[in-house]
């Protein structure tokens, strides 16, 4: 019987090393377990991946060692490889500092000084065999003394071998002998099996940029992959002795990452004073405040009793005196936040304190939804801000809290699909058609892997069969894919320590002053610190927008906390289902539900927005029959009518779920949280368990066990349909805001729609098409009125310079700032390029505000004003070549007043083409949309027919802009053509028999009126021509 020899792994490099290792736990932890092995070091550069390392290894009964690569700088220019292991805790703690020191740094070395710092439990190994054995060097021998002297027995050397043992490994030794140091083996592995080689390369290409010709190390890195134990041993035949040592050595370190304590942060007070007295007369000063009384209501005082009590109890008052202070800094900032979200929006506290903007008491939200005193839990109050000012509160936390003690949580981007498809293909230097045919064959759809892709598309198997380097190109992505791509910052997460980060997690260099985590939210929460969402909702940020437009426009200040809640006018609009650019109700199902709901009060939008997703949405349609006496409301139970009544005998809500435990069955709320939350995850047993709970309580409060046990169906049933009304609630404030504020001020409403929209030029063309449905004039850009966003000008909306393709924003805000300075108009094109000066002023900026009609203002033709850029460029560099030099400024037309060039007046269908290049649709009115006032009866528009079912018989209005004929098999004339409206283009097929009546008088600019079927071809529409009648010259408006 062949005896299993001892083997650990002393030096493995994780995938999570973004890029520098192609080595994913899920393949390691199998071969470790194959080859038997009893330790394995993790040494990445970085503590990327240390807690899924720490937990598959011991999962597998595989003892792990925690390590870490660095380079140690030694004098100014002298930096040198070293491995760290944590020998111990102190070691691991030491790690944590090392990492974070080294990823702080911009040129991510570590000081000796630091090294002497942070040595502490710390074992060192130094691979004197890498990097050209510079560590035999003779005139690095004083530090290796110096680590000596600071790791004594700790010092191990490393020694690695390719193939064989190197020629300077007897030098190695005999360093060794000198240090009085114990040799071990090391060997970095950074791909797992031989033949994964090349995708290992290709991964470091994409990391450095450098394609795969120049930078393919040959045989430099090809011994990285993981040794079978027989390997390393043959490795190292004659040398056992340094194994047994390694072995030794990974078997004595020991960390254990268990964790277990809560990190919870402490608010800044007085010596004399307590967090729980602080938050104590915070909250009922806030809610004196809040109701506007003195006397505060004794049902009120109960409940902010008990949850004061509930929080103190649990010893998270510090955390909600630190949450009131950021958002009281963002409130006296002008900082617009959300009125909450999750279930913190059912803490009365939070209300009192300003967290929130919702009453919980108002609404009948349920604490115990927050934080349940049956179920420990950390606090988690989750706050919106306006997005483009949410890092500012962030950098304000950091600040008053140090910023050792703040940090944003990294989060890893992988390799999906299609981005590992073409990062790949651009290391194989394939061309720029190649990666877009590539994208082509690798569909849009969330979770596509590489093979499903190449299941599915032909061209693409065709495609890579073609050629063995496209065949290696599909191997190595298909490798790569799934892999760590990058790390960012998470969109939320922000964490704050009452200790130093470093001692509790890796940090690293982050942005704005304020310092990222090297795990992910999991990592860190698993740490026990205490992570807060700081989000940033652009429906806030269209909010302020328009209250600001409000403010200006109307010399009106809105508090969106004390608007109306009856509002005739809001209520009018959301039963008609008029809700684009409202948050939640955008959606054709959602204006759907609510035309059919017609919501009168608040709670019917509270209750659509909790309805409308998969399940609940089948008792839409009775809700609305049920509010509106088409059907009579049942109850299951006339115990439960002031439960359900609200929501006419619907379980809607989650906190319904447990009203009714808490009435039917005597449980205590929190015991009818925990019940909630057991039945919802369709546990067998649990939900025996609970039933017989429930059925026993139900009997002690004097019910029948058969009318029990019909109820407790019914919260099954209801279990996983019912959604946090706290959320519901709090997100339907937002839904109101924005209804009550497109009702009564429209014109403003578009106006930050727009804003928000610039840049997706479908998104604004129909929002401006909806604007003018509603008889809102939009304006044209205008060099003197324009701004960087559209603004409302005399109760009309001016179009903004920022919506113009091709107009850079410094050039705007250097517009902007010039003609501010100016305090006058332009006069015309010349005195527009001297203001600006010549390093300003030129076609590629100028010509796309020429083509928007952004200078029409000089009452000059667009076409003179285009042929002029030439003489205007002249003009400013003759008398202003740049900002700080102006050659003739008292005598601007010294040389003679300069001249427009004459041309021919811009036909219609050029300036409409203009328009549509640099604004992505027409601004002008387009004749299309005469003649579609004029013309026979339409039922569809080229953007009404995107939403229109296949099968449609459509009557359209547009012009024909391509123009193909073709013969068929048959010899038979047909024609395939594009037709084109204000909103887009569609094609249109003619068969023989519908092209034989216009084939002689079809061509390309005819204005046409379409009768077809609407089609869907490859994701496509296009139109199945019936009948098409060609506009005749003589009457406009004949066919």
């Amino acid at each position: 019987m062949k005896m299993v020899r001892p083997i650990v792994y002393p030096q493995i490099r994780t995938s999570a090393d973004v890029l520098k290792s192609t080595i994913r736990m899920e393949t390691l932890i199998p071969f470790l377990q194959q080859q038997k092995a009893e330790a394995c070091a993790i040494v990445n550069s970085t503590l990327y991946g240390l807690l899924p390392f720490m937990h598959a290894t011991q999962q597998a009964g595989i003892h792990a060692v925690v390590g870490l690569s660095i380079r140690v700088q030694f004098a100014e220019n002298v930096s040198l490889p070293l491995v760290l292991y944590a020998k111990n805790q102190a070691g691991y703690k030491s790690l944590l500092k090392i990492s974070s020191a080294v990823a702080i740094r911009e040129d991510e070395l570590l000081p000796w000084r630091w090294l002497k710092g942070y040595a502490a439990g710390c074992v060192a190994v130094v691979p004197v065999l890498d990097e050209q054995c510079s560590w035999l060097r003779s005139d690095v021998q004083s530090f290796l003394h110096d680590l000596k002297a600071l790791f004594k027995e700790e010092l191990y050397i490393g020694i690695s071998r390719k193939i064989q043992a190197a020629p300077e490994e007897e030098l190695a030794e005999q360093v060794a002998h000198t240090l009085g140091s114990t040799i071990i083996v090391l060997h970095e592995s950074t791909f797992l099996h031989p033949e994964d080689h090349f995708a290992y390369e290709v991964a470091r290409a994409i990391d450095t940029g450098v394609k795969l010709g120049e930078s393919l190390q040959g045989n430099k890195s090809k011994h990285q992959f993981v040794p079978t134990a027989e390997a390393f041993y043959a490795l190292f035949k004659g040398r056992e002795q340094w194994l047994e040592n390694t072995r030794a050595l990974l078997l004595s370190c020991h960390v254990d990452l268990s964790f277990g304590q809560t990190f919870m942060p402490k608010f800044p007070l007085a010596e004399d004073e307590t967090a729980e007295q602080v938050l104590y007369k915070h909250a009922s000063e806030g809610l004196k405040h809040r109701l506007q009384m003195n006397d505060i209501p004794k049902h009120y005082i109960d409940r902010l009793q008990y949850e004061l009590n509930i929080i103190n109890t649990m010893g998270y008052a510090d955390y909600f005196l630190i949450v009131e202070d950021f958002m009281r800094f963002a409130r006296e900032a002008d900082i617009l936040t959300g009125p909450g979200r999750g279930s913190s929006a059912s803490s009365l506290v939070a209300y009192a304190l300003q967290i929130t903007q919702v009453d919980p008491l108002t609404y009948d939200l349920l604490f115990e939804r927050f934080l349940n005193p049956e179920r420990v839990s950390l606090p988690d109050i989750d706050i919106d801000f306006v997005d483009t000012r949410r890092q500012e509160v962030i950098q304000y936390v950091a600040q008053k809290y140090g910023k050792q003690y703040v940090a944003q949580i990294i989060t890893f981007g992988t390799l999906s699909a299609k981005a590992v498809a073409r990062d790949v293909a651009r290391m194989f230097n394939f061309d720029s058609e190649t990666l877009e045919m590539i994208s082509k064959c690798i569909p849009n759809r969330q979770g596509i892997t590489l093979s499903q892709a190449y299941a599915e598309s032909q061209m693409l198997r065709e495609w890579i069969a073609q050629d063995k380097v496209r065949e290696k190109w599909f191997t190595a992505a298909t490798s790569l894919e799934g892999l760590p791509r990058n790390a960012s910052t998470h969109a939320a997460g922000v964490v704050l320590s009452p200790v130093p980060l470093v001692e509790v997690v890796p940090i690293e260099q982050g942005h704005d002053g304020v310092y990222l985590t090297q795990w992910p939210m999991q990592e860190v929460e698993k740490s026990g610190l205490l992570k807060m969402d700081f989000l940033g909702l652009r429906n806030l940020n269209v909010l302020e927008q328009i209250c600001r437009s409000v403010q200006y426009t109307h010399d009106t200040i809105i508090n969106l906390n004390r608007i109306p809640m009856n509002d005739a006018k809001t209520f009018q609009l959301l039963a008609q289902g008029d809700t684009s650019g409202i948050f939640q109700l955008e959606s054709e199902g959602m204006r759907s539900a609510l035309r059919e709901i017609r919501p009168t009060h608040f709670l019917d939008i509270v209750a659509v927005n909790a309805l409308y997703r998969p399940g609940p949405m089948e008792f839409i349609s009775v809700y609305a029959r049920r509010k509106h006496g088409m059907e009579p409301v049942e109850m299951p139970h006339p115990v439960l009518e002031p439960i359900l009544q609200e929501t006419y005998g619907i379980i809607v809500y989650q906190e319904q779920i447990m009203r009714i435990a808490n009435v039917f069955a005597g449980f205590t709320i929190g015991e009818a949280d925990l019940l909630r939350r057991a039945v919802s995850k369709k546990n067998r047993d649990i939900l025996e368990k609970e039933r017989a709970h429930f059925v026993e309580g139900a009997l002690g409060q004097g019910y029948d066990a058969k009318t029990a046990e019909a109820i407790y169906a019914l919260i099954v049933r209801f279990a996983d349909y019912g959604f946090a009304k706290s959320h519901a609630v709090a997100y339907s404030m937002i839904s109101y805001q924005l209804a009550y504020l497109k009702a009564n001020y429209p014109v403003n409403f578009y106006a930050a729609l727009l804003t928000n929209a610039t840049g997706n030029q479908e998104k604004l063309a129909q929002i401006l098409s909806e604007a003018k449905q509603r008889g809102i004039e939009v304006l044209p850009p205008s060099i003197h009125k324009s701004a960087r966003h559209f603004k409302v000008e005399n109760g009309r909306i001016r179009f903004s310079l920022s919506a113009i393709k091709g107009v850079p924003q410094p050039f705007l805000q250097k517009l902007i700032r010039v003609r501010d300075e100016r305090g006058q108009p332009f006069e015309d094109l010349f005195d527009l390029a001297v203001s600006l000066s010549a390093t300003t002023f030129n076609r590629k900026v100028i010509e796309p505000l020429i083509k928007a009609g952004a200078l029409d203002d000089f009452d000059r033709d667009r076409a003179t004003l285009l042929a002029t850029i030439e003489a205007a460029v002249k003009q400013a560099e003759l008398i202003r070549p740049n900002e700080e030099e102006s050659l003739f400024s008292d005598s601007f037309f010294a040389f003679g007043k300069p001249k427009h060039v004459k041309v021919e007046p811009i036909p219609e269908k050029i300036k409409l083409q203009f328009e549509k290049e640099v604004l992505g649709f027409y601004l002008s009115e387009h004749p299309i949309a005469k003649l579609r006032q004029q013309g026979p009866q339409v039922n569809a528009t080229i953007q009404t027919m995107r939403t229109m079912p296949a099968n449609s018989f459509v009557k359209c209005i547009g012009a024909i802009t391509e123009f193909r004929q073709l013969r068929t098999k048959k010899g038979e004339l047909m024609a395939f053509a594009q037709l084109e409206d204000e909103f887009g283009t569609i094609a249109l097929t003619l068969f023989p028999k519908e092209y034989n009546q216009v084939a002689s008088r079809l061509k390309e600019d005819a204005f046409v009126y379409v009768e077809g079927i609407l089609e869907s071809r490859f994701n496509k529409l296009q139109l199945k021509v019936k009948q098409l009648l060609i506009q005749t010259h003589n009457e406009q408006n004949e066919y």
